[in-house]
């Protein structure tokens, strides 16, 4: 894929697509704090969920909402079952907001810290159609269609790493294709991201184990 090194603007964003074309988008129509948009299904440690009528501790089976911020301790994880074929894993000090969600339409995700393991089956093979996801971050977008990856903080960078499908990343005007087993970094937020790579199989497992 063409690299593009233009557009460096004022404020600059990483944007990751899988097979489409990103740019930073607005929030669409109202966010409703009651609105269902999953069940947690694993939980180490402890997690809640902030919304505006407070705080509230999670376990196995508890819902979570939209406008819901979804939170984690210290050495915990947080798992969520999206509907029936969609997953999000969170891992330890993350924090997460799900800013719009329906089930089978689509939703719109706010990724604060931590890092975060996404999974959905690729359009064909999922029980229903696939809904089309984004999640941001200081960094920019992230815009899924079925795909596996994880994202977030790893060795002082902000990484993605690809387990299934491929991603497209574009950072600071430049846009690199992230295809199964490969990786890139960016240093931080206006930086450009890295020749995507093959990871050493150390540094594969040190990111999953993040949200094992």
């Amino acid at each position: 894929m063409a690299e593009d090194d233009g557009m460096a603007g004022t404020r600059r964003a990483l944007l990751i697509g899988a097979g489409a074309t990103f740019a930073t988008l607005p929030l669409h129509g109202p966010t409703l704090a009651q609105d269902p948009a999953g069940v947690v299904d694993a939980i180490a440690g402890e997690a809640h969920a902030v919304a505006s009528a407070g705080m509230r501790k999670l376990a196995t089976q508890a819902s979570v909402f939209v406008g819901d911020l979804l939170t984690t301790g210290v050495a915990s994880r947080l798992g969520v079952a999206l509907g029936r074929s969609t997953s999000l894993r969170l891992g330890a000090e993350a924090k997460l907001k799900i800013d719009r969600f329906i089930v089978d339409a689509g939703g719109e995700f706010t990724l604060e810290s931590g890092v975060l393991r996404f999974d959905k089956p690729a359009p064909g093979k999922a029980p229903a159609k696939a809904p089309d996801l984004t999640f941001r971050s200081i960094y920019g977008v992230i815009a899924v269609r079925g795909t596996r990856f994880h994202a977030g903080q790893d060795r002082g960078r902000f990484a993605v790493f690809v387990d299934r499908g491929s991603v497209s990343v574009t950072a600071a005007g430049r846009t690199v294709v992230v295809a199964a087993g490969q990786g890139t970094d960016i240093a931080n937020p206006g930086a450009t991201p890295s020749r995507p790579r093959v990871w050493p199989v150390a540094r594969i497992r040190a990111f999953r184990a993040a949200v094992a």
